[in-house]
């Protein structure tokens, strides 16, 4: 019989894959051996047997405690681990883990233990593990994710205190700072919370990991939604060390969910610690960041300044204040951090900066766009050659044709573009409706969204666009009908809400209904902003100017906005408080001095501030 027929007669091939079991078997046994042997077999059959180790002279020979009876103990109960009687297996190898005290047999009985979804026998060998060597954080751990798996998380206390404890001092801010996300998962987040609370009271106390600790209950009051503990929880951990960049960091994330008073924590920090330590994710860049995500380009920029001031090596800064400084069309600065960048990022060689460099790449094309040196910008966008980033490039090469008077073969240029990927189609007809948007051709591009909603009908955000651009096309009636079908479809959709709100408001049509659809928006996302700024903006237009001032002044010193100026500044100016309105709006034209909203309001008013 060859080997082809061998291989498929029924018979054999049962005796093959019982063969290749007990192999599998038999090369865990003999692992399981080497480890208990203390890995000296192993050590020895690396080393080239024509070259003796140096050691080998004066290294003791260690030999196992393993005897006769409870090696065939272990290979017994692999053997039934093998053949589909866990239970036994398990009961063998747990009963050797306790005679030996050895963290490896309780490993793999736990992992026994597991593979069986056996939860309850799981935590009984990790609990018999810490109970035999108490100082293993190994064993410790496994019984608190055990116990979290099994929702027994009243019982993690004096087990986290245990890991805490025996973890070393330089690894102790690293366990509490992976805490919050070890019980992410749990469902009673507020017993959860009490748990970690009662683990960490002796920690709170301790100079070196009360800022860490502290930080962490901040978090897991974070995921509670107690937006004003968590505050606490944050100054409370950066008095126990301003130095920590741990409460800072919370800090940001609590700026970031509408809580403006964690700012003034991350200021403090960073007067005293502009630098983060290695490894951790640096508070000021991270702040920075934030500012441009609220918009705030101005402290965004001269946080940024300061960084790449006092940390000229940090590559990211540089491209971020780029950004800003092309946005202030402050060209040659923005040429030169660019510059800056590019060279860090060629050193660096990594996959983040090969991504950065494509952003590098086509912010210098945008400023060799604005100079109208379209020889210098196609030079950049020819530099860029990930797949991914070629759609970008392609766009820019598009904005340029267009500048240059040819949008038919800009159009041409993206919708011809290769689909290599399924999101591909997506994203050339939004490129090709924002080329339009940028030049103010509002119907063509509602056509263009027009087509993109047809064939991509389950896009909520592309039918929110199309509303978008039906108002801008003059068409309010298209507009409502495609908002009000958004809203059926996706009844969370706040800002479809809002728009259909604000409109009429703008429209001045239609007052009390717009208040109300406002409203809804504004409780489905109550520390937005804007819709702050357009519930203002309706009680403007309904006669209630002091209403409309405190919303519009709340709205503004949560998000310094330029639409927002124009809207407060109006108010202002009507309510007589000339002075205050140019001041707010000359803060607005700071902001963005391009903003349409508030252009036409000075217009309206005519006003020169």
């Amino acid at each position: 019989m060859n080997t082809l027929h061998r291989d498929f007669h029924p018979a054999l091939g049962r005796a093959n894959v019982a063969k290749r079991r007990r192999h599998r078997a038999a090369r865990r046994i003999a692992l399981l051996v080497a480890l208990l042997l203390g890995g000296s077999m192993t050590a020895q059959a690396q080393t080239s047997p024509s070259t003796p180790p140096a050691s080998e002279a004066t290294s003791p020979v260690v030999n196992s405690a393993l005897n006769a009876p409870l090696f065939y103990q272990l290979l017994l109960g692999e053997l039934n681990v093998q053949a589909g009687e866990p239970g036994t297996g398990y009961s063998l190898i747990l009963d050797a883990a306790r005679k030996q005290r050895d963290a490896l047999l309780y490993r793999r009985a736990v992992d026994v233990a597991l593979q069986a979804r056996s939860g309850e026998a799981a935590l009984t060998a990790a609990r018999a593990w810490a109970q035999d060597l108490p100082q293993s954080p190994e064993a410790h751990r496994f019984v608190l994710q055990i116990l979290l798996a099994l929702n027994r998380t009243g019982e993690a206390s004096p087990v986290l205190r245990a890991i805490l404890d025996r973890s070393s001092p330089a690894e102790r801010n690293d366990t509490l700072n992976a805490i919050p996300q070890t019980f992410a998962r749990v469902p009673d987040k507020a017993q959860a919370l009490a748990v970690v609370r009662e683990a960490l009271a002796g920690v709170l106390k301790q100079r070196d990991h009360a800022a860490a600790a502290w930080t962490t209950l901040g978090r897991m009051e974070l995921a509670l939604d107690q937006l004003p503990a968590s505050l606490a929880s944050a100054r409370q951990g950066h008095q126990s060390d301003p130095t920590s960049p741990f409460p800072a960091l919370l800090a940001l994330e609590l700026l970031e969910r509408g809580q403006p008073e964690a700012e003034a924590l991350v200021r403090r920090h960073l007067l005293v610690s502009p630098q983060t330590p290695s490894g951790i994710p640096p508070v000021g860049l991270t702040y920075a960041r934030i500012l441009l995500d609220l918009q705030r380009y101005a402290d965004a920029r001269s946080q940024l300044d300061s960084i790449t001031a006092s940390q000229p090596a940090l590559a990211e800064p540089w491209l971020l204040l780029a950004t800003l400084q092309v946005q202030d069309n402050a060209l040659p600065a923005a040429t030169a951090s660019l510059h800056n960048y590019m060279a860090l990022a060629r050193q660096a060689g990594d996959e983040r900066s090969a991504r950065g460099l494509t952003q590098a790449y086509l912010q210098m094309a945008q400023i060799a766009e604005k100079e109208n040196d379209f020889a210098a910008a196609n030079a950049w966008l020819d530099r860029i050659e990930n797949a991914d980033d070629i759609m970008a490039a392609q766009m820019r090469r598009a904005s340029l044709l267009a500048r240059q008077g040819q949008l038919a073969q800009a159009r041409a240029l993206l919708r011809n573009h290769p689909e290599r990927r399924p999101e591909d189609a997506r994203l050339k007809l939004v490129a090709e409706a924002q080329l339009l948007r940028d030049l103010k051709a509002w119907q063509q591009a509602y056509e263009v969204y027009t087509d993109a909603t047809q064939r991509f009908p389950q896009d909520t955000e592309l039918l929110y666009d199309q509303a978008m651009m039906a108002e801008k096309a003059g068409q309010p009636e298209a507009m409502e009908r495609i908002l009000r079908q958004l809203m059926a479809a996706k009844p969370d959709h706040q800002h479809a809400y809002n728009a259909l709100g604000y409109s009429l408001a703008e429209r001045n049509e239609r007052l009390p209904e717009a208040k109300q659809l406002i409203e809804k928006a504004l409780e489905l996302a109550p520390t937005d902003a804007y819709i702050q700024d357009s519930l203002g903006w309706v009680e403007f237009r309904l006669g209630n100017f002091p209403r409309a001032l405190e919303i519009l002044q709340a709205a503004y010193g949560k998000r310094p906005d330029a639409e927002i100026a124009a809207h407060l500044g109006e108010v202002l100016w009507t309510l007589g408080r000339r002075e205050e309105a140019l001041k707010i709006w000359r803060e607005g034209l700071l902001l963005s001095n391009d903003n349409e909203t508030l252009q036409e309001t000075l217009k309206r008013l005519r006003v020169a501030p």
